[in-house]
């Protein structure tokens, strides 16, 4: 929902675009002239501002002049039924965020205010995101060498506008390694937009990346912007890339070269943008390449600069630091020595996101202010400390057929899950993506 302020010497041209976008769910106020409009501005924090051109006493020009002065976040948008090359070059050289032609279609000023909301709720983020870095919140913990190497290419990529492609285990902390390189980059002040490539549908993939057209399919009744158009300027943070289809795949190769996208239905309609791409996997994508999972022109485009995060197990140093941190995140009163061994010991099959969730759980049960001791993880002792006195696995006379390995552990985790997919493939270290095509595969209803 947005706060609008819709500023129209017409009284009845107001009062219509105010009830289109409140059927919308959007807040709205309404003023006859700008100094009306300047006085509402002075008391109210309003996402958008728009304004007719041309009104009595103050013209929406001046207006915008004062508006920015007074709410420089605030986006302004002109009305006029009068445009010119030269008008819209005024507009845009004062700050105007864009201007709409009159007359327009509802439709069309819906569109613009859901691309500004969006636009505004991402600079939102990365303006907290550039305050807590700000304020010395660290996003990455660590000291290990392991460690100070991925910092060193952080620094190294930040400011440039490489493709990333960032490679590690779940949990890892590959999304916070993207929002770093953005919140260091010249891009910072712009958003940074977050695909989770496994949560959206084949069917769904073009839109959600590149926008449609109104009617260009079955219940598209609006045009929709794309990930990459609201990350124009920014920067579009790819995750899971290894699980996207292979005609996705040469939909973004496009992109990645001509820095251009099409709308679904948008006909021969190309738009540029400015858009820096970082990528992660857990997936071994070079493997992947070999295997024929993966195109390889794609894969070659993504890893311009490749990042590799380590597993918490291979850098076992940083556990005391971070597991410190987060206790004292949850209001602990520190941790023993003798659990902070026990942590060590532990091999972190979820990684850092796993010790962090074991800490959160563990200063629950501790209380406010209390010290974290061995009873409190206890649960994770039953864990050796190597592999080598690990239990090994014995392969009867007969052999393994693992295709019905694989069922039997997928019908095992579902039932565990008690059918819930996402707790299947979570059990079972896979995405839920894959989980449906193997369930697929093994003809498993549930």
């Amino acid at each position: 929902m947005s706060r609008i302020l819709v500023v129209d010497d017409e009284a009845r041209m107001a009062g219509l675009i105010r009830m289109e976008l409140e059927e919308h769910a959007h807040s709205v106020s309404t003023a006859g002239d700008g100094a009306m409009a300047l006085e509402l501005v002075g008391r109210n924090d309003f996402d958008l501002v728009l304004t007719d051109l041309r009104m009595p006493g103050m013209d929406g020009l001046t207006l915008l002049k004062a508006v920015k002065e007074q709410s420089p976040e605030t986006a302004v948008v002109l009305m006029t039924a009068y445009a010119s090359a030269q008008t819209a070059v005024s507009a845009m050289k004062e700050g105007a965020y864009d201007y709409l032609i009159k007359p327009f279609e509802m439709d069309e000023l819906l569109i613009m205010v859901e691309r500004i909301d969006s636009q505004q709720r991402l600079l939102l983020e990365n303006t907290q995101l550039r305050e807590n870095l700000g304020a010395g919140e660290v996003s990455i913990l660590g000291e290990s060498e392991a460690m100070r190497e991925v910092f060193e290419l952080v620094g190294k990529v930040a400011d440039q506008d490489a493709t990333v492609l960032i490679e590690g285990e779940s949990g890892t902390g590959k999304e916070l390694i993207a929002r770093s390189i953005h919140a260091a980059s010249h891009r910072a002040g712009s958003p940074f937009v977050v695909v989770n490539c496994a949560a959206i549908p084949d069917t769904l993939i073009e839109s959600e990346l590149f926008g449609h057209e109104k009617g260009a399919f079955t219940g598209a009744d609006r045009k929709k912007l794309g990930r990459f158009e609201l990350a124009d300027g920014g920067t579009v943070f790819l995750d899971e890339i290894s699980e996207l289809s292979g005609q996705a795949q040469v939909k973004l190769l496009r992109v990645l070269q001509e820095r251009t996208v099409e709308r679904l239905g948008g006909g021969v309609e190309t738009i540029r943008i400015d858009v820096r791409v970082l990528a992660a996997t857990n997936r071994n994508l070079q493997e992947q390449v070999s295997r024929g999972g993966f195109r390889e022109d794609f894969f070659y485009r993504l890893n311009v600069f490749p990042i590799h995060l380590p597993p918490l197990r291979e850098r076992a140093g940083d556990i005391p630091l971070l597991a410190g941190h987060f206790a004292s995140s949850n209001g602990a009163g520190g941790i023993a020595p003798d659990a902070v061994k026990i942590l060590q010991q532990y091999r972190w099959p979820g990684n850092v996101r796993e010790l962090e969730n074991v800490i959160e759980r563990a200063a629950i049960l501790a209380g406010p202010g209390e010290e974290i001791t061995t009873r409190f993880i206890s649960h994770l002792e039953a864990i050796p400390e190597s592999d080598e006195g690990a239990p090994r696995v014995t392969i009867p006379e007969g052999g393994v057929d693992m295709e019905d390995l694989e069922k039997q552990h997928i019908l095992e985790a579902l039932r565990k899950s008690e059918g819930n997919k996402s707790e299947a493939a979570r059990l079972l270290h896979m995405s839920r993506r894959r989980l449906y095509s193997r369930m697929q595969h093994h003809d498993i209803e549930y």
